[in-house]
């Protein structure tokens, strides 16, 4: 099983024909991804790498029973294209845009609130479930089907923990690459509660980073949920200056439990297993399934 999304999600790309989206969305459907089509307000009634170009996503909607969106729309616009998304009823959005305005996300988030959808990003690599559906920049290849599921706040460490629970003789079930920005819409403890609710996630690797509160927030919930699905954890940013932003903008350390170090030892007080370095964190997964 998975989560979020699988074989049967009609995806749809905002920004279908621009360059990124060309590139990234011609990557997906050979992956196998079930894109349904494409948005470019203007290009509606043309075609685009096979696939229908519609002129908004309500049309998109309609004619092809889109759920899923992904967005490779420039950051002045991408706030427009999420909540344009949100309002046709698409169920899952994943944002890749980097740099959009905090402003703008403020924005997002309150009009997103009260509807049904769950948005992925923005600033993210998106969400895999391997060998049905990539919905992401992710390299397709590292992953393989499983029973581990990966939540990442950092695109690239997301890349190295799949292919090492692959090479520990583990897949993965689904990757939720949740973004670096401020603002964003999963948060690692919704990530983490999508795995721990599902029955064929044996095991979680959740991936971190210095500034903000998510990875504390997601570990305390773990505690209280009282499951034993164990979680592998690590923070990236240990040898980080104070109040340097690293990386992603999210990444500023404000609080005394925003450092790397104050992380980690909340999670390890939460019963996460709690690795020094990515290095370990096949072994330890094949360690917690062993």
């Amino acid at each position: 099983m998975s989560v979020l999304v699988n074989k049967d999600s009609k995806v749809i790309v905002q920004g279908f024909t621009g360059n990124e989206g060309t590139f990234h969305a011609g990557q997906m459907i050979e992956y196998g991804t079930n894109v349904v089509g494409g948005v470019t307000p203007g290009k509606g009634g043309t075609e685009h790498l096979g696939k229908p170009v519609f002129n908004t996503v309500a049309d998109a909607v309609a004619k092809a029973g889109a759920n899923v969106s992904i967005i490779f729309v420039p950051p002045a616009f991408a706030a427009d294209a999420i909540m344009e998304a949100a309002d046709a009823g698409i169920k899952v959005i994943v944002c890749i845009t980097e740099g959009i305005p905090v402003e703008d996300m403020v924005k997002v988030k309150s009009y997103i609130q009260d509807r049904d959808c769950r948005l992925i990003g923005p600033n993210c690599p998106g969400i895999i479930t391997s060998d049905e559906a990539k919905i992401g920049i992710m390299p397709g290849f590292v992953f393989k089907k499983g029973k581990v599921g990966i939540v990442s706040k950092s695109g690239t460490l997301t890349y190295e923990a799949a292919d090492q629970v692959v090479k520990a003789g583990y897949g993965v079930s689904t990757a939720i690459g949740i973004g670096g920005d401020p603002i964003i819409g999963t948060t690692t403890k919704e990530a983490l509660e999508l795995f721990i609710n599902d029955p064929e996630t044996e095991a979680v690797v959740m991936i971190g980073e210095i500034g903000g509160s998510l990875e504390a927030e997601a570990a305390r919930w773990y505690r209280d949920s009282g499951s034993k699905k164990p979680v592998v954890g690590f923070i990236a940013g240990q040898t980080a200056p104070k109040g340097r932003t690293m990386g992603h903008a999210g990444a500023i350390v404000g609080g005394a439990e925003d450092t790397a170090q104050a992380k980690m030892a909340i999670m390890s007080e939460c019963g996460i297993n709690v690795v020094d370095s990515p290095a370990e964190i096949g072994a330890t997964v094949a360690k917690v399934l062993g």
